[in-house]
């Protein structure tokens, strides 16, 4: 009975780091996006990332033909929604996004938006379902989000150079 048990769990093991070679690469990807921190130094997204994949780990025995890669990715963009709603109402302190990064020019819900829809390709009625909000607000927040990146509020004007007066 020991030896069925120990041979299942290490099954369990090298099928979830079989998993993990496989989709920790996109998902940390997702999750730096997500984030607007640099590829370089996104200590935020790798732990959205550590989070999700323990918690894949945890249900990997449920799964039962469920795609193991759409539920590290829900739940990677559940905790962000959650984190980044604690963030905006200032219940943590998590810090702001890249202040270089495209995408942290937008709200944390428009960039999440924006990541699951076209990073990710998930469609508009699962992110609705996901995040618990109406269709049409998913609608408007991926909207507004490509507003915002097609055209950038403009910066102000540089001030006009004072022309130096000629000696007389």
């Amino acid at each position: 009975m020991r030896e069925r048990h120990a041979s299942q769990s290490t099954r369990r093991a090298q099928e979830f780091q079989a998993f993990v070679a496989g989709a920790a690469g996109r998902l940390l990807h997702t999750a730096t996006l997500l984030t607007a921190e640099p590829p370089d130094d996104n200590p935020r997204a790798r732990r959205l990332l550590t989070h999700a994949l323990a918690h894949t780990y945890a249900c990997w025995d449920q799964l039962r033909g469920e795609d193991p890669y759409d539920r590290a990715r829900r739940h990677l963009a559940i905790r962000f929604a959650h984190s980044a709603w604690h963030q905006y109402g200032g219940l943590l302190d998590r810090g702001a996004p890249h202040p270089g990064a495209t995408l942290g020019r937008l709200a944390p819900q428009e960039r999440l938006v924006l990541v699951l829809r076209l990073f990710e390709g998930v469609g508009e009625e699962q992110i609705a379902a996901l995040l618990g909000l109406p269709l049409d607000r998913v609608r408007a927040l991926g909207h507004r989000a490509m507003t915002t990146l097609l055209h950038p509020p403009r910066g102000s004007a540089a001030a006009p150079v004072a022309a130096k007066a000629a000696p007389s």
